[in-house]
């Protein structure tokens, strides 16, 4: 799909209203998951996580319930459906954590990880949703030799679902960011496929073309901060990021690296990581992403919650929370709350938008809409 028509694609979209589909977000964090699903026409009834700040993010942006409880006590279903006011809801999403998941041999049933996970099938029960997106890291599809995948499809074919399932690269979808999920997408009667890619490695949306109406927040010339664009939108991403008609933006603020720090980003080439660095330099950091700066002309690295590992592509800096949230598809009208380092946590720990947007119109298209 040729650049010029993201807009189109992510722009032509229904207002929620009260026959949208509904929708309940676990382990919602700041809402990427929730924002894609509302901006493709659902409406979202709530969001459920323990986390404040990003809680606070979420009520803020998404104006609906941000529910502070406990997944792990299968009590949060009456919760839940005593605040939102309905027992039935059409779409149950979700990204739980799968570190305690461990489905080979016996399972320890008071591993509280493996309780989060089983939230989502509480509230399968619960709720009797027609979908059921489940996102999680990429490497759960072969954890245990796959049996840990296999042993989700079967707790949801046993409750009347089929699944598709697949790993989806959020560039492939407009996002400037390579970013491998896993996804679990169950449904009981019309048949949902997980959406095709729409971009390939020819037109991907690059680092360049999403921030460079920034700031550009040079801090050794002292500028840490700034709510200013230095330009009107210059490509098609920009435009799709300010379609709100914001004149200002947020969580734009340099962190202020000591000198030598500053020192160490300059010697790392554009697209390059600690590998290029003097031998010596560095030493302490040296996995896969450590010290890695982003290639303008390409899309970014993961995204990460510690936001230390990777570097603007021309600055001698880390990303500010906005750039960040840029990469992951955030528009700048969607406000972040609490702590910096909480605000870096909730971007990175979120789904991209745009590649949860695309996920929702083709859920909506063949269940909602058919």
């Amino acid at each position: 799909m040729p650049q010029k028509n993201l807009l189109t694609r992510y722009k032509t979209v229904s207002t929620p209203d009260d026959k949208s589909p509904t929708v309940v977000d676990l382990f919602c964090g700041c809402g990427g998951l929730s924002l894609g699903f509302q901006q493709a026409g659902f409406k979202v009834l709530a969001g459920i996580d323990h986390d404040k700040p990003a809680l606070q993010t979420f009520q803020k942006n998404l104006n609906t319930h941000a529910l502070d409880l406990d997944l792990a006590d299968d009590n949060w279903v009456e919760k839940c459906e005593e605040q939102i006011g309905v027992s039935n809801i059409d779409v149950l999403i979700g990204g739980p954590p799968c570190q305690g998941y461990s489905l080979t041999g016996t399972r320890n049933p008071n591993d509280p990880r493996n309780k989060l996970y089983n939230s989502v099938f509480v509230g399968i029960e619960r709720f009797d949703p027609e979908v059921v997106l489940i996102e999680n890291v990429r490497g759960m599809a072969t954890l245990f030799s796959g049996k840990a995948k296999e042993q989700v499809i079967n707790e949801f074919e046993t409750r009347g679902y089929e699944v598709s399932w697949g790993i989806l690269d959020s560039a492939e979808f407009g996002v400037p960011q390579h970013r491998l999920r896993l996804f679990f997408l169950a449904y009981k009667k019309s048949q949902i496929d997980l959406p095709k890619p729409i971009f390939t490695k020819d037109n991907f949306i690059t680092c360049e073309q999403a921030l460079d109406d920034l700031h550009p927040l040079d801090i050794e010339k002292g500028q840490f901060e700034s709510n200013k664009y230095i330009t009107k939108p210059i490509s098609i991403y920009q435009k799709l990021m300010r379609s709100s008609g914001l004149k200002e933006v947020s969580n734009h603020e340099a962190t202020r690296h000591k000198q030598f720090v500053i020192d160490t980003i300059k010697l790392v080439p554009e697209g390059k990581n600690y590998k290029s660095l003097p031998p010596g330099v560095g030493a302490s950091r040296t996995f896969n992403e450590a010290w890695t700066r982003y290639h303008s002309k390409k899309p970014s690295r993961t995204i990460d919650t510690g936001h230390r590992n990777h570097f603007h592509y021309k600055q001698n800096r880390v990303p500010t929370v906005r750039e960040n949230a840029r990469l992951q598809s955030f528009p700048d009208h969607f406000e972040f709350c609490g702590t910096r380092t909480s605000q870096n946590r909730q971007v990175g720990n979120a789904v991209p938008v745009l590649l949860a947007q695309a996920i929702a119109m083709q859920i909506k298209k063949d269940v909602f809409d058919a």
